[in-house]
């Protein structure tokens, strides 16, 4: 059939979670057989979230072929478990850059460059994926950043206004809005939806569908309200009710029929609901796990999307070993030698986390020493892997001065030393090591049992630092094994001493990894062990 395109828009405030939802849209149309890829269109003009701060923005995800993202492509990936791609991530900066570009090499034959038709144009070309050379997709989602009345969204907009004139019935628009409650009226208001909707009518688009973001249950008069006032079947009015967990909101948006209410508008038979029989058992495993277990994440972003897919990858693990995991945000900031035993006390494992800078590393550092004397179970990620072999230089091998050369250039012990290919490097931007690299395990290794067969695994990364190999015969003779080797470039990808518990660190990001599906085998693993430690009923 004839790809078929879903634009997601949003309107009122920003946060509703279309993410979630053009995720559960995809998973859904996933479960009825067709093939489907979703895209992030994002109105900032930076070429990537890849040098935004995690304040601003969240965690950066990365892709396998090494594209800086937004994190919605993490719920994309865990929800339906396809791999994106660098053009499943679009910046406003990409557009323009891509025309400037152009027109500097006189593509356009001296015209005046305007954003109507050429930075539309190019809008439009990037959302119907022209220059994939992938095979036919049943579906395309487009999910647009930012609330609908942006100033940085109107180019986005009318590129769809035009794909839905030019696409006829192949187009639908699913538009998210919030529908708050007013505590001392007692009541639900629907005005600020009939304005968003006012709004993206006044640009040209009539939405198909609704999805109405809400606290608290919607009764059918309510939803008959919106749906007379915006000219939207009922049956297209949904509500997007606050779930226990976002992988209960698939199964909320089947139940109340937004994928067949998508086909009908398309013109595609309906048929029998899919019974999505993986997912409903993964959602039964969740609701019956009572016992918990308390990870404590150690870094230096207190801010729950700045470590986004690790907090889900924990989620997941915990679930399939039938616990709950309750995250404790340990900021490393705060961290001495005086007080981190009275920060790790509650917790069964810790996660060494991820990030760039001097800002809060000697608190991992101590995190990572007391964890190792003391036989907790710890995960070291990216940055916290080099902190915990920093740890080591100093402790047990005796380099009291040993660091990385990204803190301090100075020291005469650079255990975590700059990359060959990164020295001659100028710009910040999306010039890291970035994307999937092969890795080779050690044979009887801790991490060689939890991936099970794979001797050759493939994980994502995202740094310009690397274990220094001048060290490695001296960190194994002393008890640091280095388990898992990039056979190409010979860099030391994991480390983890056998004799403890569970004390392994990667250079990579399993996290970008793990999907709903198939959780992490490194998280799984982890998270088995913290359940031999302290759980609560």
């Amino acid at each position: 059939m004839e790809t078929k395109y879903i634009f997601v828009t949003g309107g009122v405030v920003s946060s509703l979670g279309k993410g979630i939802v053009s995720a559960s849209i995809g998973k859904l149309l996933q479960a009825r057989g067709y093939k489907v890829t979703i895209q992030k269109f994002d109105p900032y003009i930076n070429i990537d979230p890849g040098t935004l701060n995690p304040y601003e923005h969240g965690e950066c995800y990365v892709t396998a072929d090494g594209m800086e993202t937004d994190l919605d492509l993490g719920h994309y990936e865990r929800f339906t478990g396809i791999q994106t791609t660098r053009n499943n991530s679009v910046t406003t900066g990409r557009i323009y850059k891509t025309v400037i570009d152009r027109e500097r090499q006189g593509d356009y034959l001296g015209k005046t460059i305007q954003v109507v038709p050429h930075i539309t144009d190019e809008i439009k070309r990037r959302m119907l994926r022209e220059d994939e050379r992938e095979e036919a997709l049943d579906f395309v989602i487009t999910e647009v950043g930012g609330t609908i009345g942006d100033i940085e969204s109107a180019p986005f907009m009318e590129a769809i206004r035009q794909l839905r004139w030019q696409l006829g019935r192949n187009a639908v628009c699913v538009h998210l809005t919030y529908v708050p409650y007013l505590k001392a009226a007692d009541e639900l208001k629907t005005k600020p939806t009939q304005h968003s909707v006012k709004e993206l009518q006044g640009m040209g688009i009539q939405p198909d569908i609704l999805v109405l973001r809400t606290e608290r249950h919607l009764d059918d008069h309510l939803r008959m309200k919106v749906a007379s006032f915006c000219n939207v079947d009922l049956e297209c009015v949904v509500q997007s009710e606050d779930m226990p967990s976002i992988y209960e909101v698939p199964v909320s948006m089947q139940q109340q029929g937004l994928d067949a209410a998508i086909m009908r508008k398309i013109g595609i038979p309906v048929g029998e609901r899919p019974a999505m029989k993986s997912w409903h058992d993964f959602i039964r495993k969740q609701r019956s796990a009572t016992r918990e277990v308390h990870i404590g994440l150690v870094g230096k972003y207190d801010l729950q999307d700045a470590y986004k897919s690790i907090r889900e990858s924990l989620t997941l693990a915990g679930i399939y070993n039938d616990v709950k995991v309750k995250l404790h945000f340990i900021n490393s900031e705060q961290i001495t030698k005086e007080n981190v035993a009275d920060q790790l006390q509650e917790v069964a494992g810790v996660i060494i986390c991820p990030g760039f800078g001097q800002r809060g590393i000697e608190g991992k550092i101590i995190a990572a020493e007391y964890t190792r004397t003391h036989d907790i179970p710890t995960f070291g990620i990216c940055l916290g892997m080099q902190m915990m072999v920093i740890e080591f230089a100093r402790n047990v091998l005796g380099y009291a001065d040993a660091d990385s050369c990204e803190m301090n250039s100075q020291t005469s012990h650079p255990v975590i030393d700059l990359m060959e290919e990164q020295k001659s490097i100028t710009q910040m931007g999306g010039t890291m090591r970035l994307g999937a690299y092969d890795c080779e395990l050690v044979a009887n290794s801790k991490v060689a049992e939890a991936y099970g067969q794979e001797t050759l695994i493939k994980e994502r990364h995202r740094h310009r630092y690397e274990f220094n190999n001048e060290y490695k015969e001296e960190y194994e003779a002393a008890g640091m094994k280095c388990v898992g080797i990039n056979p190409a470039a010979d860099l030391v990808e994991i480390v983890e001493i056998p004799t403890l518990r569970w004390y392994i660190g990667t250079q990579f990001h399993p996290e970008y990894s793990s999907t709903v599906l198939h959780p992490h085998p490194l998280f799984m693993s982890f998270i088995k062990e913290c359940c031999h430690g302290r759980t609560e009923a």
